[in-house]
């Protein structure tokens, strides 16, 4: 008698548990399939002559073609093969770097060739130097796309056609052209929350793969009529936290996540390396969890002067803690994305307590929600039982619109923004946001923290 009362509450306590965790979205059974299940890691490596090539025959910037010649290129790609044997990257050639015929390019050209046979990498263009639309005009980014893709294909040869476009930024328009008159459907189009650095801002779309609308590249598509083909992605993967920030507020650098000039050349090969693994494991960590599958994507630079060992311990560390780790080139994961994905009805979440590191504040936790209508952040101080207050809120299903001129102001601004640059950004609970922005909210997740 009592084992059988012992089983009955043993069965009920079991359901109990297993319908919570659906219920709070805690660890449920992924089923995979070509995206679902997986950890995914994109490698873009950049190959200019100078250092912002921002028209076809203007540059801003130092000239690099010292740091770029075929012994580096090697020592660089030997690198990777060493700290994730059987791993893929994309290079991405300027202008300039596919036009230049001496004897350092040239060699180059031929490594990108063999690079593509032996290893399976991609070879693609980059335009403008990151901010193309700053510069040109968008006739004039189509035209450059289009001539460009010409030189790579001559370059790699046996009919080569990369599958993407590295451009940091990229308008809608340009976009629409690569799907449409390219047949390219995968493009690096967009830098999560880059404000206040660099030559171009772009704060406000989604930090994961998404189709853009035709109104403006940082807003996901809402529905037929202003859905482009292209899978829109980020740059490189940076910690939430740090990401807040303006520029360089603070005396942090708004960019810190993955890359080495704010990690590795900073705070060094140890402390620089950690940052790196701890904005990694938001992604491969809680966010498989949460997402179903996870993507961190690294963009080093030839041209940056670091030891290339420094390249091999990061992939070294990587594998060995997460053995499953598919580093693929952009184009293939974003064609991945685009199999399983057929219009914008995915559901991001993020969760990340800092590490310590810079602006990733280690008594701050933040959580991210980002879809198809609207993206939102939630900040909370764990010193403090003020609970969780809304530091950014974008939404997607207000109309939206891109500059007509150059410039290099790309922001889509929503209701608060996380940069906090303007008077009405300052965080608030999540009670006193418009009440239109409060029933959308709530409306998709009914178990938000509130205070």
């Amino acid at each position: 008698m009592c084992i059988m009362i012992t089983k009955k509450y043993l069965l009920i306590f079991t359901f109990f548990v297993v319908c919570s965790s659906a219920v709070i979205g805690q660890k449920k059974q992924i089923i995979k399939d070509g995206l679902i299940g997986h950890r995914f890691l994109t490698w873009n490596a950049v190959i200019r002559l100078n250092q912002i090539e921002v028209t076809r025959d203007r540059n801003v910037g130092v000239d690099e073609r010292s740091l770029h010649t075929p012994e580096r290129v090697k020592a660089y790609r030997e690198a990777i093969a060493k700290g994730m044997p059987g791993g893929k990257i994309t290079w991405a050639l300027s202008w300039l770097a596919l036009k230049d015929t001496s004897a350092n390019y040239r060699a180059i050209h031929k490594l990108m060739a063999e690079y593509h046979k032996k290893y399976g990498d991609e070879v693609t263009f980059i335009p403008g130097g990151y901010f193309a639309n700053a510069y040109n005009t968008r006739a004039q980014v189509n035209l450059d796309l289009h001539d460009a893709l010409q030189m790579v294909s001559r370059i790699v040869g046996n009919g080569y056609r990369p599958k993407s476009i590295v451009a940091g930024f990229l308008s809608a328009e340009n976009q629409q052209y690569l799907a449409e008159k390219e047949g390219i459907h995968v493009c690096q189009g967009n830098i999560w929350s880059q404000f206040s650095i660099d030559n171009q801002d772009g704060d406000g779309s989604i930090s994961y793969p998404y189709y853009p609308s035709k109104e403006h590249f940082c807003k996901p598509a809402q529905g037929k009529s202003d859905f482009i083909d292209c899978v829109n992605l980020d740059g490189w993967t940076i910690d939430f936290l740090a990401g807040r920030r303006e520029g360089f507020k603070e005396g942090f650098n708004s960019r810190m996540g993955v890359g080495p000039i704010e990690t590795i050349g900073k705070y060094g090969q140890e402390k620089g390396t950690r940052e790196m693994m701890h904005s990694t494991a938001i992604h491969f960590d809680k966010g498989v969890e949460l997402n179903g599958f996870g993507w961190v994507a690294e963009g080093w630079e030839l041209c940056l002067e670091y030891k290339f060992d420094y390249i091999t311990e990061y992939l070294k560390q990587v594998k060995a803690r997460w053995p499953d780790v598919e580093m693929v080139t952009q184009g293939e994961f974003g064609l991945t994305w685009r199999g399983h994905y057929k219009d914008n009805s995915f559901d991001y979440r993020f969760v990340e307590q800092g590490s310590g590191i810079g602006g990733s504040d280690i008594d701050k936790e933040i959580r991210w929600y980002m879809n198809k209508d609207f993206r939102l952040a939630l900040l909370k101080d764990l010193n403090k039982s003020t609970g969780f207050k809304v530091i950014d809120l974008t939404r997607y299903d207000l109309k939206a619109v891109e500059p007509k001129d150059m410039t290099r102001r790309w922001s889509l601004m929503g209701e608060i923004n996380q940069k906090q640059t303007r008077l009405q950004d300052k965080p608030r609970p999540i009670d006193s946001i418009s009440q239109s922005s409060h029933a959308l909210i709530f409306k998709r997740y009914k178990n938000l923290p509130k205070n």
